[in-house]
């Protein structure tokens, strides 16, 4: 879907940048003509976990390596989109080597002439203290070597190359310690990486935005943490929308990048609603956007039924939601049990539902869908949320028959730990916590929210 009109964005993209196993060649080559036909411009390539960028720096490209990296140069540059090839080498790095300091320049001049000229020197997620002995003796601190590291590489880049930093702490509130004085250091041209107020932010904020600006002297291009699930974050699935991000970011912001998911179908969901905002963020709406982002990549045929599914896996930092539909549903219900007699329309609401989402997540598991690749990657939620669905049935029905007492109790309980058992975040807390109470004998509270602070 083509964007048309100008973004007050200079920099909309997307950063491969999460731990686990990084995203295919073919993967990558998709990305950039998906990202490019919705108004995005960059594509950061920063797996953490390929070797030749992280833990093994210092080891040049070569062979297919090498052909894969100029294939995804080239790409970038017949769809128009910046690519950005960064480095992580603060894991060994001795900031005061010369031979160190040749071998990183060195390693982007190598990707230079493939006609590259946006690069990231990334020092996120390493020790916050200096390692060897001779850096502990020429540096005071970690800020100290990192100015200097970053001011001896920029010095050998010529007037055509761009180069981004992302720092050792890289959220906050903008004018911390480290953040400003790693802003005074450097040279103004060199842009930095921030999170926010989070490594995860709920929101992005432009006065926020502001203060890193002032303290630091440049804009900060934010590197949004969304829809990542990496680490402890795994058993969630982020497919819901973009929100949380003020419209005006962008007075005070260069632009911004998501951190995908290893999940690479299942990210371009929220990858298509991050390229509304970044297009026009006056004119957002999350829900809307969202809709036609499942439109477009699940297809026409099975966005009703993903729809469906999609509504009960919210739960991320950026949603206070995490399954609204069946978290109503559960209310009514909860309110019927407390309070009279007998099967009524909260009941056979319970029913109609639980129906619709198990015809959905059929369709999903067993019947023909379009993008096989997203629903084989989402296979894990799309199975407990059926089982979801089944337990929603059983209460119901047990309801219905006067039932929820007794041994009622004994054919709900299985629900629970199958749910359980399966380890993936469906449903939120609403149905877990309504299952146990009802299997438990006590008055069900399902708008009781999880606990606050995102994943």
């Amino acid at each position: 879907m083509t964007r048309r009109g100008e973004s007050p964005f200079a920099v909309r993209g997307v950063i491969e940048g999460f731990y686990g196993p990084p995203w295919s060649h073919a993967q990558r080559l998709d990305l950039i003509a998906f990202i490019a036909a919705r108004g995005m411009n960059t594509f950061v390539y920063a797996p953490k976990d390929d070797p030749l960028v992280r833990r093994d720096w210092r080891n040049p490209y070569s062979g297919r390596d090498l052909e894969r990296l100029s294939e995804l140069a080239d790409a970038c540059r017949r769809r128009g989109v910046d690519f950005v090839y960064c480095l992580s080498p603060g894991l060994s790095i001795r900031y005061g080597s010369t031979a160190d300091l040749d071998t990183l320049a060195g390693k982007f001049d190598l990707v230079a002439e493939m006609g590259v000229h946006h690069f990231g020197l990334l020092l996120d997620d390493i020790p916050d203290t200096l390692q060897h002995p001779t850096d502990q003796t020429a540096f005071g601190d970690l800020v100290d070597a990192h100015i200097s590291l970053v001011g001896r590489l920029f010095d050998r880049f010529g007037a055509d190359r761009r180069l981004i930093v992302c720092p050792t702490v890289y959220w906050g509130y903008g004018d911390e310690d480290h953040i400003s004085r790693l802003g005074r250091g450097i040279d103004p041209r060199i842009d930095l990486y921030w999170t926010g107020r989070a490594i995860c932010s709920p929101t992005l904020d432009l006065l926020d935005a502001a203060t890193f600006a002032r303290a630091t002297g440049r804009p900060p291009t934010y590197w949004d943490n969304y829809p990542v699930n990496d680490v402890a974050m795994g058993h969630e699935l982020h497919i819901g929308p973009y929100r949380g991000r003020d419209r005006h970011l962008w007075r005070f912001a260069l632009g911004v990048i998501a951190n995908g998911m290893e999940l690479f179908e299942s990210s371009k969901i929220p990858f298509a609603t991050i390229a509304d905002y970044l297009h026009q963020p006056d004119d957002y709406d999350p829900e809307t956007s969202w809709l036609q982002a499942i439109r477009e990549v699940v297809g026409e045929e099975d966005s009703h039924a993903f729809s469906l599914f999609a509504d009960n896996v919210r739960s991320s930092a950026l949603s206070d939601q995490d399954a609204p539909m069946v978290t109503r549903a559960l209310e009514a219900f909860v309110f019927e049990i407390e309070h009279g007699g007998g099967p009524t329309m909260a009941s056979h609401d319970l029913a109609r539902l639980a129906e619709q989402l198990l015809s959905a997540a059929d369709h999903l598991l067993r019947g023909p869908v379009q993008n096989r690749a997203l629903i084989d990657e989402a296979r894990p939620w799309i199975e407990a949320f059926e089982i979801g669905a089944q337990a929603l049935r059983c209460m119901a029905q047990l309801a219905a028959a006067d039932r929820l007492d007794g041994d009622g109790r004994a054919e709900l309980a299985p629900y629970l730990q199958r749910l359980r058992q399966t380890r993936v975040r469906v449903f939120g807390d609403v149905l877990d916590m309504t299952l146990m109470d009802l299997t438990a004998g006590s008055a069900p509270e399902p708008s009781r929210q999880r606990s606050q602070g995102g994943s």
